[in-house]
This record gives structure tokens, C-alpha cells and sequence, in this order.
């Protein structure tokens, strides 16, 4: 498909994790951007120069384009010289597991006057069917001349600018060949394939490929459980399972699990729209069961191995759901600490950028310290849980000294240590489907 160059005005819809770095990036791409969010803190800091978020390169992008860039909290100057419409808000899950569309909604409803319009286009994540719904939506308010496009997100945090701006291909989900090509023209400059298609299949492309990926974390932790039975060791079975070119390395590392806000509400909404359907997609339940069950089976193996956790202190090494984000959504440290505490135990934390909310369990209960070494002193044992590259550089002889046992016990959640390395600096070194590494004597 053909993606000259041209030049637009678009009104983004929502300055969170997808909305700020598509801005940006459009931005970047010389469009004219402005960025609507209901938050006015948010708008305020944007305003001000700096950034609400933590993503790597957004700041510097942000302020390279802030001629191209205007914030507001009103949507009706978001879209008043805008060509194309940009939805970009959440779609957080429903007490059932459905998308809660309340915000996408808000959004359209706020449209129905601007009849200037080239386009409205959805890149939030957003149940099958429901592009059909929102094209029936502005018609009905009289805006059937603007085209309407499916533009899903394939960004990771921590990577997310990258991601737009080098991605593995662009998925558009259109209702014309002008919607299509529109939206094409607006990613003019980046590299990679331009996949159109039918609006249902784009919306279908978003939530599969979510689910696809958590299910090769899940079926790959249900692997690591069976090499801990069997003495077999996950990260030689997966070295090896990696190199065959049908199936590749990628999101085959064992661990706590998946988190964050595109996997567990994604698996989730994708299995309520089969129920839905009449269809009971069965392997997606289990993969969200395996997932679940990834945190607390970090705690009884550290239970197994200490012999009970009250009054024991135990310190969390990472609290976000992946490293490079300040991200605490749907984080496995969560529910790690809270088991912790409903097993009596004291919770010490470190992380160099998460956010928890304030006053939220379990975090209000737990111990926050600014370095490793503070967080581990008196610590009986570890759970690394975010593979932090800081992690990799601590000097374990020297933090050893600092907690409260001869050789204390490491979880490593994450893989993200060398078992050897941790075993002579005094460690009994837990992994994620590796054999065990107890000390054989005690250490002073």
C-alpha cells in the first residue's frame, strides 16, 4: 500500500501508556497532535514539560516535537481542527472478564458534532464486533461520511517507542479503501508492512496475538514445574526448544508469570467473548490458571524451604510487572506480598521506579527501602520478582552479610541469576524449574 507523505491534525484521546506514545510518535512522524485526557494532573505535568509516565525516549521525543504537540482536557478544542481521531483509552476488565468500553464510549459520544471529520480510528483494545457497533454509532448521529479504522497496538512497555516506531508490521482494520489509505499515510516513514484488512479480523489480530503470547509463558512455567519434579533444568530445555525455527526462543522464560495491563486483561476479555459466543475456550482458561497460581507457588516453595514465614521478614527485590516501566498493573509482586502478610511475615521492597497507589493493600503494610542492601538487611530471605539489571551488579557476598541467617534463601523468580555465582556467595538459591542450590555447610 501506498503511504506518501501527508501531513495531518490529530486528536489523540487518552495520554496513558498507548495514547502519549502515539502521540508522540505521530508527532515525530511531522504531524500536528493534539492529546485530550481527562486527568488534570496529567495535562498539567504534559503542560509543564514533563512527562506523567515512565517509557524510554518518550520525554526526549516529546520535547523534540512540542511545537507539534498541544494538550487539553477538552475534547471538544481536541478535535476542533483535527482530521482524524485518535480512541486511545483503556478498556479495563468488568467484574465478568469483559472489556468495560465505558471510556471508548465517552469518547464517540463527544464526537457526534464533529462532522469535520476524516476519521475516527480505535487503536485501545477492544472486543470483536465492536468496530460494527461504534460505524453504526456515528452514522446514526449523522456522521456516516467519516470513515472508521481499527488500529490495534502491538507495543510493549518498556519498548513501546521503539515498537511504533520499528514494529513487525501496521494492522489496519478498515471500512474503506480511504480509511485504509489514511491511515496508512499517517505511519508514512516507518518501516515494515501494512496488513489491511476486514475491521472484526483486526480487532481479532490484537487480542490473539496477546493470548498466543501468554500462552507460551504459561505452557513454558507448567514445563518449569515438571523439570522441578523431574530434576530436569527449564532454561537448557528451553535453549534448546528455542533454536528450532518453527518455534523460537521469544516469551519462553520461566518465571512469576505474566502481568502488566495487555496480558491478563486481553486473556480475560478474550475468554469472555467466546463464553459469550457459546464457545468455552478451554485452553485459554487453563493458561489463565497457570498464570495465576505463579506468584502463590513462589511463596509455598519459600514456605517449604524456611518451614513457616511468620515473623520471618522476607524481602521483595522489584515490584513492577516487567523492568524498564514504572508499571504496578496487575504486577506479581502484588500478590506475592500479600501472601506473604496473610502468612504473618514482615514485607521489606525495592524497586528503583514503581508507583504503587498510595494507601493500597499491600503495599501500605509493606516496607519500601532505597536500596537492595537496606531492603535485604535483616532479611531471612529473597524473592527476586522484576529482573532489574541492578540486580545482576549487586555484590550478593557483601549483601549477605546484612541479613539475618548464615545462608539465607534466594527465590528467583526470574532466572535472572547465576545459580553457581549465588551458591558460593553463601546462598540457598531457588529458581523458576532449576534443581535446587542449598549450602552444604554453613558460611559466615
Amino acid at each position: 500500500m501506498d503511504r506518501s507523505a501527508s501531513t495531518q491534525r490529530v486528536a489523540v484521546f487518552g495520554a496513558g501508556y498507548i495514547g502519549l506514545v502515539a502521540g508522540a510518535c505521530f508527532a515525530e512522524l511531522g504531524h500536528h497532535v493534539t492529546i485530550r485526557d481527562i486527568q488534570p494532573e496529567r495535562i498539567r505535568l504534559l503542560n509543564a514539560g514533563d512527562v506523567p509516565i515512565y517509557e524510554p525516549g518518550l520525554g526526549d521525543m516529546l520535547a523534540r516535537n512540542k511545537e507539534r504537540l498541544t494538550y487539553t482536557l477538552d475534547a471538544t478544542e481536541a478535535v476542533a481542527d483535527a482530521d482524524i481521531a485518535y480512541i486511545c483509552v483503556d478498556t479495563p476488565p468488568t467484574p465478568s472478564g469483559d472489556a468495560d468500553l465505558s471510556r471508548v464510549w465517552s469518547v464517540i459520544n463527544s464526537l457526534t458534532s464533529a462532522g469535520h471529520l476524516k476519521a475516527v480510528v480505535v487503536k485501545s483494545t477492544v472486543p470483536v464486533g465492536t468496530g460494527a457497533r461504534v460505524r453504526q454509532a456515528l452514522s446514526d448521529a449523522g456522521l456516516a461520511h467519516v470513515a472508521y479504522a481499527s488500529n490495534p497496538e502491538f507495543t510493549a512497555e518498556g519498548r513501546a517507542v521503539e515498537d511504533f516506531m520499528r514494529p513487525d508490521r501496521i494492522v489496519i482494520g478498515a471500512d474503506s479503501d480511504t480509511a485504509a489509505h489514511l491511515v496508512a499515510t499517517l505511519h508514512h516513514g516507518i518501516p515494515g508492512s501494512v496488513e489491511t484488512m476486514d475491521i472484526a479480523s483486526a480487532e481479532m489480530v490484537k487480542m490473539a496475538a496477546n493470548a498466543l503470547l501468554a500462552t507460551k509463558i504459561s505452557f513454558t512455567n507448567e514445563i518449569a514445574a515438571l523439570c522441578e519434579a523431574t530434576g530436569a533444568d527449564i532454561t537448557h530445555v528451553t535453549r534448546a526448544i528455542g533454536q528450532d525455527h518453527r518455534l523460537g526462543p521469544h516469551f519462553m522464560n520461566a518465571g512469576l508469570g505474566y502481568g502488566g495491563s495487555c496480558f491478563p486483561k486481553d486473556s480475560r476479555a478474550l475468554r469472555a467473548l467466546a463464553a459469550n459466543s457459546g464457545y468455552p475456550f478451554q485452553l485459554l482458561t487453563a493458561v489463565i490458571e497457570v498464570n495465576e497460581l505463579q506468584p502463590r507457588r513462589a511463596v509455598q516453595r519459600l514456605k517449604t524451604e524456611l518451614g513457616q514465614l511468620k515473623n520471618r521478614t522476607i524481602a521483595l527485590l522489584g515490584m513492577t510487572f516487567k523492568p524498564g516501566t514504572d508499571d504496578m498493573r496487575e504486577a506479581p509482586s502484588t500478590i506475592i506480598a500479600s501472601r506473604l502478610l496473610a502468612e504473618g511475615a514482615t514485607v521489606t521492597c525495592w524497586d528503583p521506579m514503581a508507583r504503587p497507589q498510595p494507601g493500597t493493600h499491600p503495599w501500605d503494610q509493606a516496607h519500601r527501602r532505597p536500596t537492595i542492601e537496606e531492603a535485604l538487611t535483616g532479611a531471612d530471605a529473597a524473592i527476586l520478582v522484576t529482573e532489574w539489571p541492578q540486580l545482576t551488579t549487586t555484590d550478593w557476598a557483601a549483601a549477605r552479610q546484612v541479613m539475618n541467617s548464615a545462608a539465607p534463601v534466594l527465590y528467583d523468580g526470574r532466572n535472572h541469576l547465576d545459580p553457581d555465582t549465588m551458591q558460593a556467595a553463601g546462598y540457598t538459591y531457588l529458581g523458576v524449574g532449576r534443581p535446587t542450590f542449598r549450602q552444604t555447610q554453613t558460611q559466615s
